[in-house]
């Protein structure tokens, strides 16, 4: 986990610290008072510091990520108004740390410019991208709440988005289905449509840059990528391959300076192929080979890597990823029309917790009534990288706990052939008045004989 990423450079903290205690720590970092430090040791009959931070933890005192960076000796956990009290990890431009406002209690994500990329340009830079999303509102873009300056620090503050990003989504569980896919993608391009009409490219539209919520809802970040296409002086990075190599458009490797909406349309048709297939188009090689495929070659089918995919919607990839922009789909609102008959019956809402780790464990095992009746999710039970993992709805799926279990010595062969049950039946009903007439009969004669 990037939790202790140059973590006293992003906070400005220059000057070499003496080793500091765990105690001392977490005392002069204003998280923890002397006292409540100390009737803590007294609760846990330990001054063991790795009691004292579990015990700080269960209280709400501070935060896992908090006692990490405590026992490393960092001290300060503040910029300008808010309390940082997670790393969430690294963006296009900067750190990014999860933080609660201290007067309104609203969590959110504060971008943070490091120091030992604090040149002129990156602060040129950063400063555009805090202009941009100033202005942006809409509910598939991630919204800026507030921006500032602590000591030599510069950073961002955005709202934070619970869930995981696709690349992460679908690394940890699977490709999603075409319905699931449109859903998430349509709303990726209807946010793109946005920044687009206010004259804004975003440039490096790739998985890692669309949040997805517990919800499902997508929501485009890093818009401080973008360049304004009406003024491109305004820019300090325009004119340069600015991207992943992975997702940029032909036009932003052989001519940077003109890229404009359509290249965006393409980085995200590249996307949707990755989120379908769980592979980047041109997998592979180094950024300069991925590149020169770009524009000389085409991807593998995605039928290759998910069989259940239909040509109708593989044509909208392909008319996505269209090398030359004139033949490619003209606008993010087209995407999300000719993805609506896919987008309009997802097969489950994406409810995925908030995992910052690399790893998500499995789920425990279910039993088989619950494995029938729960929706499973792409990746849960399978081995592969999403090709035949599907969304199963449920809808049509029969309750299996409103039949009562059998008794432990009942055949379990009559439960399947009723007709048999019936005629075994009969046939009992018939073989018992039988014996006892010709048990009669043999009775009488012995007693005739005597």
């Amino acid at each position: 986990m990037e939790s202790d990423f140059c973590y006293r450079e992003a906070m400005a903290i220059s000057e070499p610290q003496p080793k500091l205690s765990f105690k001392q720590a977490a005392i002069l970092s204003g998280l923890v008072s002397e006292r409540k430090y100390d009737k803590v040791v007294e609760l846990a009959g330990s001054d063991d510091c790795q009691l004292i931070a579990t015990a700080l933890i269960k209280s709400g005192t501070i935060t896992e990520y908090q006692a990490q960076q405590l026992r490393v000796g960092h001290t300060k956990f503040t910029l300008g108004g808010y309390l940082i009290t997670d790393g969430i990890g690294q963006g296009g431009m900067g750190h990014v740390f999860k933080g609660v406002h201290r007067v309104m209690g609203r969590e959110c994500a504060v971008k943070v410019l490091p120091l030992e990329k604090s040149t002129p340009e990156s602060r040129a830079s950063f400063m555009h991208e805090i202009r941009l999303q100033a202005g942006l509102d809409n509910p598939y873009l991630v919204r800026a709440f507030d921006a500032g300056q602590d000591g030599n620090v510069h950073y961002l503050v955005t709202e934070f988005v619970p869930g995981n990003d696709l690349r992460r989504l679908i690394r940890n569980n699977g490709a999603l289905t075409m319905n699931d896919a449109a859903v998430i993608v349509s709303q990726a391009a209807l946010g793109l449509q946005y920044a687009h009409e206010l004259g804004m490219v975003h440039r490096d539209v790739k998985p890692g840059n669309i949040l997805v919520t517990p919800e499902g809802h997508a929501k485009v970040s890093d818009i401080g990528l973008a360049t304004w296409s009406m003024s491109p002086d305004n820019d300090p990075r325009a004119g340069k391959i600015v991207g992943t190599a992975d997702y940029l458009s032909p036009e932003q490797i052989q001519s940077p300076k003109s890229v404009g909406p359509l290249s965006d349309i393409y980085s995200l048709g590249c996307t949707l192929y990755y989120t379908v297939t769980g592979k980047v188009p041109f997998p592979g090689g180094d950024s300069r080979s991925k590149c020169r495929r770009h524009c000389e070659q085409t991807p593998w089918h995605p039928k290759k890597f998910a069989p259940d995919l239909s040509e109708e919607f593989v044509d909208v990839i392909a008319d996505m990823m269209e090398k030359d922009p004139a033949r490619r789909i003209q606008s993010g609102n087209e995407v999300a029309e000719r993805l609506e008959p896919w987008a309009n019956s997802p097969t489950e809402i994406i409810d995925l917790p908030i995992d910052r780790k690399p790893w998500t464990p499995p789920p425990p095992p279910k039993e088989p009534s619950q494995l029938r009746e729960t929706p499973e999710l792409p990746g849960q039970g399978h081995s592969g990288h999403g090709s035949g993992n599907q969304l199963t709805s449920g809808r049509h799926s029969d309750s299996l706990s409103s039949i009562p279990p059998l008794p432990d010595d009942w055949p379990v062969e009559t439960v399947s052939k009723p007709n048999q049950v019936l005629a075994i039946a009969i046939a009992l009903a018939i073989a018992v008045p039988v014996s006892l007439l010709i048990g009669a009969i043999v009775g009488f004669i012995l007693g005739s004989r005597d």
